[in-house]
């Protein structure tokens, strides 16, 4: 028997046993058997495993509605499982081809065109059915599927570490994403975030999972439906705390997203207390995403925390299910394959240079800036556009609030070091160059660091990072926000498929950058292929438009604006957003013309 616990409600009161996770790894193991390399076929050979027979879901009075996490993952053998997914503009369809390796061969497969439509995972992958107790059928649905949801390994033999992302990124301007199941890997194929959860009264049914036909055609999937028994229960925060037993638990978890207040992003984090007996939960929070559930205790995230999704208004990844019940053996793990070299199978974009290890001391000697490979910030456009719905709303005033991302294309990470003289408020920043072998071979002095005191931000920002302007319609620009100061952190997977993209990057939240008040020296890193987003929710991330007139404007978002960092290339560092202001004071209006084929305001 397996218990879930709905995504969003911590429970301590049912946890997963060690025991259940080997009764896991021994049901895949028998279904899925390392294969006889005599007989292996090039292609990896891909099949539905259900993890236990029955489950046990809850549903909350408090909050109604039961999540179907039934146990159920798709595995991979004869090789890694593996799709890039890819836009050449945002004028371009999104598109999606298999990566086939067989030794040092690689090929390449299109699927079908229009297959996948964003980035969040494949869509209609698994079909759900579930009968009552009576055999009537109550609920028939289908659910996404993203491969990078990994769980763990199904057999001892596999790779110790999944060298794909921890999960699919669902920013509305994402231009390029890896997926993929690791050779001898499971991953879940519970959809959580992106599915809705469904009503269902106390009691027990029979939930039948299978993988869809176009899936089992194009794959090569058996047809073998898995068949789960479930029970539900209804359960109340309320009664279990009248009983002395929910008070540890209420208080680590609220009875929906929206009254969890502990781990918000910016200045958030620093709130935030994780139980000693307890997985990490997903750091990933945007720059003052709105608060989100975690996963309950006692669960991980498999290999590692869910990672490059759900920033601003969008949900992040399912968790996947357990199976690496000890995350800190894994990271261990995964440290030790980053300084050996390249994780084993990974090629081109994937490949992680050595991690840049912070300076104890201001540099000396003199600046130089070396001919070694630089990063390259882009901009997207801006995106979660509203009126009067930002963070420093005052009387009378009208403001339009949005989300901004910058990020780096590489081919190298940007590294700032900032340095504070002892009772200085600023911090001198300094820019970092690397060779390829992750030897630091020069630096030069970029601008300075400030504490930033806010609600929402508590932290160090570099200065002169990005700059946020409204222009007219004649983009003369109208309108500067106040916010030209960020800390760096990689919260969104932008492109993957660049040349360095780093699939696993180490400082995803402001946990692990950024500092404290009262630090002397911070380390702020901008990996290739990820992201910087805040959100519209922050201090400066407005304008305020109360005395502007209706009409076409545009958002621009810009890159150094003042080009203090080194770059590859200065020129594409602006990105621009049309709005249309509309209504009248007090209550201003904002349409968002699509952007090109990406219809997300």
């Amino acid at each position: 028997m397996m218990t879930r616990t709905p995504q969003g409600r911590t429970n301590r009161l049912t946890r997963p046993s060690i025991a259940v996770a080997a009764a896991v790894a021994v049901t895949a193991g028998v279904v899925a058997a390392a294969p006889d390399a005599k007989t292996a076929e090039p292609t990896p050979k891909l099949s539905l495993i259900a993890a236990s027979t029955s489950v046990t879901l809850d549903s909350w009075k408090d909050d109604p509605g039961v999540y179907l996490d039934l146990g159920t993952y798709l595995t991979s053998e004869n090789g890694a499982f593996e799709l890039k997914v890819t836009r050449k503009s945002y004028k371009d369809p999104v598109v999606a081809t298999q990566v086939l390796r067989n030794g040092k061969k690689t090929t390449n497969k299109a699927l079908p065109a229009g297959l996948v439509k964003d980035f969040s995972g494949l869509p209609g992958f698994a079909q759900v059915s579930v009968t009552d107790a009576a055999g009537k059928t109550v609920l028939k649905q289908t659910e996404a599927f993203c491969p990078n949801n990994a769980s763990g390994r199904i057999r001892p033999d596999a790779p110790a570490n999944s060298k794909y992302p921890q999960s699919c990124p669902v920013n509305p301007f994402t231009l390029g994403s890896v997926w993929g199941v690791e050779n001898g890997w499971a991953s879940n194929t519970y959809a959580g975030y992106y599915a809705k959860p469904v009503q269902l009264a106390a009691g027990t049914y029979t939930a039948k999972i299978s993988v869809t036909k176009k899936y089992r055609d194009l794959f090569g999937i058996a047809n073998k439906p898995q068949t789960v028994k479930v029970t539900v229960r209804e359960r109340s925060w309320e009664e279990e705390e009248g009983q002395g037993a929910g008070s540890a638990a209420r208080s680590a978890a609220p009875k929906s997203a929206t009254a969890h207040q502990g781990h918000t992003g910016h200045g958030g984090h620093e709130g935030h207390q994780q139980a000693a007996d307890a997985p990490a939960a997903s750091p990933h929070a945007g720059h003052g995403a709105p608060a989100r559930p975690e996963a309950p205790a006692g669960r991980t995230t498999g290999a590692a925390p869910t990672f490059n999704v759900g920033h601003g208004p969008y949900p992040p990844a399912p968790p996947a299910l357990p199976w690496a019940l000890k995350k800190e053996s894994l990271q261990r793990q995964a440290f030790s394959a980053a300084k050996v070299g390249d994780r084993p199978g990974q090629t081109d974009g994937s490949r992680q240079a050595p991690a840049a290890k912070p300076n104890a001391k201001r540099p000396t000697g003199k600046a130089t800036v070396p001919d070694v490979p630089k990063p390259d910030l882009r901009s997207l456009p801006a995106y979660g556009i509203t009126v009067n719905d930002g963070y420093e709303e005052k009387a009378g005033r009208d403001y339009l609030a949005f989300s901004a991302n910058v990020w780096n294309a590489g081919p190298a990470k940007l590294v700032v070091d900032g340095f504070r003289s002892p009772g200085k408020e600023l911090m001198d920043a300094y820019q970092y160059f690397y060779d390829a072998k992750g030897k630091q071979v020069g630096y030069t002095p970029t601008g300075t660091m400030e504490w930033d005191p806010r609600p929402g931000h508590e932290h160090w920002h570099f200065t002169d990072f990005a700059s946020y302007r409204l222009l007219k319609a004649d983009k003369k620009e109208s309108v500067r926000s106040g916010k030209e100061a960020f800390c760096l952190a990689n919260t969104d997977a932008v492109d993957y498929t660049v040349k360095n993209a780093n699939w696993h990057p180490g400082n995803t939240d402001l946990s692990t950058a950024c500092g404290q008040e009262n630090s002397i020296s911070v380390r702020e890193v901008l990996d290739v292929g990820s992201g910087d987003t805040y959100t519209q929710d922050l201090p400066g991330q407005s304008f305020d438009i109360t005395g502007l007139p209706n009409g076409t404007y545009y958002i621009q978002v810009l890159a150094n604006p003042e080009n203090r960092l080194k770059e590859t290339n200065h020129k594409n560092n602006s990105a621009l957003r049309k709005v249309v202001l509309g209504g009248k004071k007090g209550a201003r209006t904002v349409t968002v013309p699509a952007h090109e084929l990406v219809n997300a305001n």
